[in-house]
């Protein structure tokens, strides 16, 4: 698109195996954007689902124009966000990330959207959520390396409810490898030391009803330890 028609709004929604609840969910979300009375895109980003999900969502599509279904190979959450916010920072004026399997509600969005004008950011917070012990122990881990390596102090640097300004954010996803396990930790840390300004909401979070965690376990402990290394890394690099 050109410099003239960008929209205002590219929402990133990843999506994995949530043929259950996947169409309530981008239902929800289209139905808020339309009220809003912006122009947007909202980019479902199917990444290798072995289930029903992507043509799920092309039934939706056929009925929302606005709903974009992007599907590709399996190759993780973390570069399907990348893959989402690298064509937000050219369609659109602000980026925003949520997920597909609907614990953390559309209508939270409107506050984030309200509160941009003088921001480069609006991060959410999780409110009211309920981790085992693996879990909580992993998120504090993220917001320590986040802070250590950055000096960030957001309260929930992984969060998955984010809206950023693609002219802040733009200059950041470069010299992030697309690879990235965790890269809204990431840029969580590069946002803070950009100088950019940050804000932060707390939006209700809700155990899912349907699908399962993708990464439990072991699984979520040496994922953790990777996510460390390459926060780590990707500290040291200039933007």
């Amino acid at each position: 698109m050109t410099p003239g028609n960008r929209l205002d709004l590219c929402a990133v929604m990843p999506v994995y195996n949530e043929e259950e609840i996947v169409a309530q969910v981008a239902e929800s979300w289209l139905a808020m954007l339309d009220g809003l009375g912006i122009g947007y895109e909202l980019v479902a980003i199917v990444d290798g689902a072995t289930d029903a999900s992507e043509q799920v969502l092309r039934a939706v599509a056929e009925r929302h124009p606005r709903l974009v279904v992007d599907a590709k190979p399996n190759s993780g959450h973390g570069p399907t966000i990348l893959r989402g916010y690298r064509r937000g920072v050219v369609t659109a004026e602000w980026v925003f990330q949520t997920d597909s399997d609907d614990e953390m509600p559309a209508a939270s969005f409107r506050e984030l959207w309200e509160l941009r004008h003088d921001m480069d950011g609006v991060m959410g917070i999780r409110s009211g959520r309920n981790q085992p012990l693996g879990r909580r122990v992993i998120t504090r881990a993220a917001r320590l390396t986040a802070r250590a390596a950055f000096g960030c102090r957001l309260a929930d640097v992984n969060c998955p409810y984010r809206l950023m300004r693609s002219s802040a954010l733009a200059p950041l996803l470069a010299p992030i490898p697309d690879n990235t396990f965790a890269p809204n930790v990431v840029l969580s840390g590069m946002l803070s030391r950009s100088g950019a300004r940050l804000a932060q909401v707390p939006v209700p979070h809700h155990h899912r009803s349907t699908g399962v965690v993708s990464i439990l376990g072991w699984r979520a402990l040496r994922a953790a330890v990777r996510s460390f290394g390459q926060t780590l890394r990707l500290s040291r690099t200039r933007f």
